[in-house]
């Protein structure tokens, strides 16, 4: 077993990594907290699979009630937000309780937002089920749901009070989905460790394949860097933002395709594809490092085809983002694999000259 710690300014917490350990939730809850009530929350998907072993393991401890939600990213609402609430209300849940978060990248931000909205606050427990969530959403308290014109833009910075990584749960993910999360791995490799990325150069076939050695190398690496970096800046004033890389135009892409045409990561993989040929043109990385970073993504597998979306429509998608501060659009971008910057003297036509060329370009 790892156990990772994350130190935030408002509060500490660990990340348990070990195999089987979904198993333990109950009595590693129970000897955690004092509480009226367990709630879990997840998806029909994810709860045909996994969600006999959390009800066997809450069985000795309480038990637990479940209240299922849809995990689609066009149900990542407010709406969904109000039903969840609700449910919990007629639950009779209150402040002492503890939700429980089964699920992928959208139950653990919901779940994470009801928690932070409910009764003002209460506490959270996440188990994230996909790579994505395992590596990196589950990890620093960023919650939130979208809008019509844009992703994440209501939520809250309400960090769990547990995370549990068990990798056996991701067996159950879908081809497509378990490759998706590979591209938010890659991430960690080029904006904080150039080691994890030569890594994956030489063993990405082991971890497509969830070979276990690999895994257990991989996923505790990704935690610790989001560990450090939310430590240092839990709110996103500063170093927290490089987690954004490829996210830019990744958010962009997805609401602009109205959150149906692209898997979360398969977004972030254009968008570190986009990050790092602007980052080329500009001359901020050595063509040598470009080429690698596109490789490695590349081999992930196909991406599904760059939308035919005007590249204006793109521009406003981006500038209604968070990322925006002062009215200057920013950008993370590749200095060197393991180091980036950020960056917000980027014209228009630069980036409309690289979405020209991803319309072009075949990722396979």
């Amino acid at each position: 077993m790892e156990q990772i710690n994350v130190n935030t300014s408002s509060g500490h917490y660990a990340v348990v990594y070990r195999r089987g350990v979904l198993e333990q939730i109950g009595a590693t809850v129970s000897g955690l907290v004092e509480r009226t009530g367990t709630f879990i929350l997840s998806s029909a998907p994810v709860w045909k699979h996994w969600g006999s072993r959390l009800e066997k393991s809450f069985a000795g401890y309480g038990g637990a009630k479940v209240v299922l939600m849809d995990d689609r990213e066009r149900a990542k609402t407010l709406r969904t937000v109000e039903k969840l609430c609700r449910a919990l209300a007629r639950a009779r849940a209150d402040r002492e309780c503890i939700l429980v978060a089964l699920g992928g990248g959208v139950v653990g931000d919901v779940a994470g937002f009801v928690a932070a909205s409910y009764l003002r606050g209460v506490r959270v427990v996440q188990v994230p089920t996909t790579l994505v969530a395992q590596v990196d959403s589950a990890i620093g308290g960023k919650t939130g749901v979208d809008l019509p014109e844009g992703k994440n833009l209501v939520g809250a910075f309400h960090q769990p009070r547990l995370v549990v990584v068990d990798p056996e749960v991701l067996s159950t993910l879908p081809k497509r989905q378990y490759r998706a999360g590979i591209y938010e791995v890659i991430k960690y490799g080029v904006i904080r460790d150039a080691e994890l990325f030569a890594l994956l150069e030489e063993q990405l076939d082991g971890l497509l394949q969830q070979e276990p050695a690999v895994l257990d190398a991989v996923i505790p690496r990704c935690i610790r860097a989001k560990a450090e970096v939310v430590g240092q800046d839990e709110r996103e004033q500063n170093l927290r933002r490089i987690l954004n890389f490829g996210h830019t135009v990744g958010h962009a892409l997805e609401a602009a395709t109205r959150y149906r045409r692209f898997l979360h990561g398969e977004a972030v993989g254009w968008g570190m594809l986009a990050a790092t040929e602007l980052a080329k043109r500009m001359k901020f990385v050595e063509p040598s490092d470009a080429e690698r970073i596109a490789r490695l993504i590349q081999c992930v597998g196909p991406l599904p085809a760059w939308p035919q979306v005007r590249p204006q429509k793109l521009l406003e998608f981006m500038r209604a983002d968070k990322k925006v501060r002062a009215g200057r659009l920013h950008f993370i971008l590749p200095r060197r694999i393991g180091q980036v910057e950020i960056s917000a003297g980027v014209e228009d036509t630069h980036l409309k000259q690289v979405f020209d060329a991803l319309a072009k370009f075949k990722a396979a």
